[in-house]
């Protein structure tokens, strides 16, 4: 009896070890900034329940944490450009708890979660504090009554450079991040796509931050992509294992993807079919199929095409994972509308990959084989009303005086095509109201 009376003794005084009489320490605070939102991350040791609320004149966050205390210096975060001009902490319920305050410069709506821990990090606390920002700048339309190259839009391309802030990605030897080295490609990529003519790329972040898998693609849908394509660096815990590697949406994640947006439909302000785009919202469950059905066919034909020719531009100087391209349900190559591709561009976690992919001349190397995958594309098949397709369709200065008429055109199509009006066409080429057309017929086209 003595010996169990003792035994408990110990077990509740903390006998057999100094116990902390909190829950969790905080030991570190980081802060990331994104263009939409500032991150806040609280390192813990171990788990804890927190509150989050919000106080008026002046604005305040307020973070309450049960059984929690401080062991990081608040006054050392870098709160540059973001939305807090400080932080400062407190006790409540008689020390037990540990209350963090952020006084604001602006207004942002907060939102908290709980991460728990990872092969990179612990238990974390995520503190999102979203600006009001305003909507991507539309893009450049077309003006069809103007026979002007600059009145044509440019082809939008997305780049993605995947992970970022709290997300690292793949850690290879010298900790080199995949966040990093990604982001370096994507910026070479969009350097390239800016010095080409016709072509707008927009990167979905430029900097050190996290961006959800579903935002990556919602952000493209608001630029009006005309294609996305997202930058990665493989991680395997064998290091030998290497090779790049170009990814499609698989025909299971296409049809979960469309199950996905016919579901919600009613509660969705989504839009497919690209610029110029169709709303499902008020179309019946039949009509919505259809359309869904034909907008993703298209925009997986089109994926398929760019990622071979990547695929084999990637080939001519690296090592690929596979022979052909391959195929998976990744969320960021869900868009029904948009076409997309996800590229690996090798192994981070291999050595000799890994010393590649922190050079610079390999990081333009990669970004000019995507490059090169993309202008062949468009080149060949541009959208409607951009310039490339305005190029294509021989409407240069040294070619502007005729056009050979395809299947599916009408005179009017031709007339707006081109800039003129359909009397001004008619007139041009002897033709009256009732006049057919042919395949291949060459019509003059008159001066606008």
């Amino acid at each position: 009896m003595m010996q169990r009376f003792w035994l408990l003794v110990l077990l509740l005084t903390g006998g057999f070890g100094a116990v902390s009489a909190y829950a969790a320490e905080v030991h570190n605070v980081r802060v990331w900034i994104a263009p939409d939102h500032a991150r806040l991350v609280f390192d813990l040791s171990s788990a804890v329940q927190h509150k989050l609320f919000t106080l008026k004149k002046p604005d305040r966050i307020v973070l309450d944490m049960s059984g929690a205390t401080l062991e990081s210096n608040l006054a050392s975060v870098d709160l540059t450009n973001s939305p807090i001009s400080l932080m400062r902490s407190g006790s409540r319920n008689s020390g037990k708890d540990l209350r963090i305050v952020l006084e604001l410069n602006e207004h942002v709506k907060p939102k908290s979660f709980a991460l728990k821990p990872n092969d990179q990090y612990g238990d974390r606390l995520v503190v999102d504090l979203y600006r009001d920002v305003a909507d991507e700048e539309p893009p450049k339309t077309a003006v069809a009554s103007v026979d002007d190259p600059s009145s044509r839009r440019d082809i939008i391309i997305a780049i993605d450079a995947g992970h970022g802030g709290e997300d690292p990605g793949a850690i290879g030897p010298g900790r080199v991040k995949e966040k990093t080295v990604v982001l370096g490609i994507a910026r070479e990529l969009k350097a390239l796509l800016d010095k080409e003519r016709g072509f707008q790329p927009k990167l979905t972040r430029d900097g050190d931050y996290y961006i959800s898998l579903r935002s990556r693609t919602e952000r493209a849908r608001k630029m009006n992509a005309d294609m996305f394509v997202s930058i990665h660096a493989d991680g395997f815990r064998d290091h030998r294992a290497r090779g790049a590697s170009v990814w499609v949406l698989s025909p299971r994640g296409a049809s979960s993807e469309m199950g996905r947006w016919l579901a919600q439909k009613e509660n969705s302000a989504d839009l497919i079919g690209g610029v110029g785009s169709v709303s499902l919202e008020d179309k019946d469950d039949v009509l919505a199929k259809v359309l869904l059905d034909m907008s993703m066919t298209a925009s997986r034909s089109d994926s398929r095409d760019i990622a071979h020719s990547i695929h084999r531009n990637m080939s001519k100087f690296a090592k690929m994972h596979k022979k052909q391209v391959e195929q998976a349900g990744f969320v960021v190559l869900k868009s029904p509308d948009i076409p997309s591709i996800l590229v690996e561009t090798g192994f981070i976690t291999n050595h000799d990959e890994a010393a590649k992919l922190k050079s610079k001349a390999y990081q333009r190397k990669m970004a000019q084989a995507v490059f090169a995958g993309i202008k062949a594309h468009f080149t060949a098949k541009p959208p409607a009303l951009t310039w490339l397709a305005w190029q294509k369709e021989g409407n240069s200065k040294s070619a502007s005086a005729h056009y050979k008429v395809m299947r599916g055109d009408t005179l009017s199509v031709i007339a707006s095509r081109n800039g003129v009006s359909l009397a001004a066409l008619r007139k041009a080429n002897g033709l009256r109201s009732a006049d057919h057309i042919m395949i291949g017929q060459v019509l003059k086209i008159p001066a606008s």
